[in-house]
């Protein structure tokens, strides 16, 4: 009995299976049997994004998310993880530009977006951005960003003015 090739749409949902149980390398070893022009097709690369997040690989992370965003800027999780990889290599103010950019796509219906943002506008001294950035996060719902604020040390400047940690 022969094994029929699998396509791309299952290696990339098998891989999203194991990104899900924590598997990082079994994800990529079916992201790398994806084979020809599907390597680059935009689930695959999505699928890197992730990988790439979870693994904390964020030279790669910062590559394949820039190359998605500009390809589809529909995309948020590009836009997030690209300026979330240059946050974490150290880039603050790079990592605040690309979510300024991104805002224009997705400023109107992504919390997460107006969150990271007021963490890199806190990292750079921007207070009351960041404020104004906590709020409008918060106000889009769907998250207690606020809560989630009183943990994050990024964002330590709000503490006092959101009732929590000193």
């Amino acid at each position: 009995m022969s094994v029929g090739k699998i396509s791309t749409v299952h290696r990339v949902s098998h891989a999203m299976g194991y990104l899900e149980l924590g598997m990082l390398g079994e994800a990529e070893a079916e992201l790398e049997a994806v084979e020809g022009d599907a390597r680059l097709s935009g689930p695959v690369l999505l699928a890197r994004v992730e990988l790439y997040m979870a693994a904390e690989n964020w030279p790669s992370l910062v590559a394949v998310a820039q190359a998605v965003a500009r390809a589809d800027p529909a995309q948020e999780r590009a836009w997030i993880g690209w300026a979330y990889a240059l946050r974490s290599l150290e880039r603050v103010a790079e990592a605040r530009a690309v979510l300024l950019e991104g805002d224009r796509h997705h400023g109107k219906t992504s919390g997460l977006l107006h969150y990271n943002l007021a963490c890199y506008e806190c990292l750079l001294g921007e207070i009351e951005k960041a404020k104004v950035r906590l709020e409008w996060a918060q106000g889009l719902g769907g998250t207690d960003f606020k809560k989630l604020a009183l943990g994050d040390t990024d964002l330590k400047p709000l503490w006092d003015q959101l009732g929590g940690r000193t």
